[in-house]
């Protein structure tokens, strides 16, 4: 169940950003400001895009109550390659094999690194007195990457900015197996009387803007690799923080992980350097 639900969180992932890219790029009159914001209100599939998300939040809210972080985040990164095949299925996008083969690549690492690994885990509940450390070390440093993100070239300040939000989200995860753990315990009602679902929303905020200061300041690929990349590594250490998730830490499968995890990593950036640098489909196919 718990990788279903991750597995359904990065197509969900993966098809809202299809989605919303079609929508903002099929406004013929180029429009800006408010007028472009009101055309996106009116796009079914810009409002379809927004739904998607929707269901990708329930969907990981799923797998994490169901499964440790350190299972389910690694799993996140399949929304790569699951976008590249929307891309080339839905967009007529022409994948070089290279890029296929990079693909190929990250998921053959991500399998490796998670059966060697074996996550397990994660149902022991932390008190609130817990998150304090954890969270202080998560928000200093983003704090700290955004500060050192102000100056530098394009692709430095938008490595950081990257980084920065790929922190917020894997301490947003931890937010939202802490609030499903609410919901299981007290119902929809009690949620809102115990604070994960207030840490949730301004977790969500500030990872939104530091992911699109990501995205405005530097290239796709350099943002991309980066939170993709950081993420599953801030997961991992949470999980086994927090909610005292082990893997196996012997020396021979802590190993294999290790060069399983830099194998995924190495498909991940060969994936974004050679995947099209826009959506747009390919002129000469219809």
């Amino acid at each position: 169940m718990t990788i279903l639900f991750a597995l359904l969180t990065s197509l969900t992932n993966a098809l809202a950003v299809t989605l919303q890219h079609i929508a903002s790029t099929s406004d013929i009159e180029q429009s800006k400001g408010w007028t472009f914001v009101k055309y996106l209100l009116r796009h079914p599939l810009w409002l379809l895009g927004w739904l998607a998300l929707c269901g990708s939040l329930i969907f990981q809210a799923l797998a994490l109550h169901f499964g440790p972080l350190s299972l389910v985040q690694p799993i996140l990164v399949t929304e790569l390659i699951l976008a590249l095949v929307l891309r080339q299925l839905w967009l007529h996008q022409s994948i070089r094999g290279i890029t296929w083969l990079a693909a190929i690549v990250t998921a053959a690492g991500l399998v490796i690194f998670l059966v060697v690994t074996a996550p397990r885990g994660g149902s022991f509940l932390p008190t609130s007195s817990a998150w304090t450390t954890p969270s202080i070390v998560c928000v200093a440093g983003v704090a700290l990457l955004v500060a050192l993100a102000q100056r530098g070239s394009p692709v430095r300040r938008a490595a950081l900015f990257a980084s920065a939000t790929a922190v917020t989200w894997a301490l947003e995860a931890t937010f939202i197996k802490a609030t499903t753990d609410t919901i299981s315990a007290l119902g929809f009602g009690g949620m809102f009387t115990r604070w994960p679902v207030y840490a949730l929303i301004v977790g969500g905020i500030v990872g939104l803007l530091c992911e699109q200061a990501a995205l405005h300041v530097g290239p796709l690929s350099v943002s991309q690799t980066f939170i993709v990349i950081v993420d599953p590594i801030v997961s991992v250490a949470l999980g086994v923080w927090l909610y005292r998730e082990r893997l196996h830490h012997d020396a021979l499968h802590l190993t294999i992980g290790v060069i399983a995890f830099a194998v995924m990593c190495a498909g991940i950036v060969a994936l974004t350097r050679t995947a099209p640098a826009t959506m747009s489909a390919d002129v000469h196919r219809v």
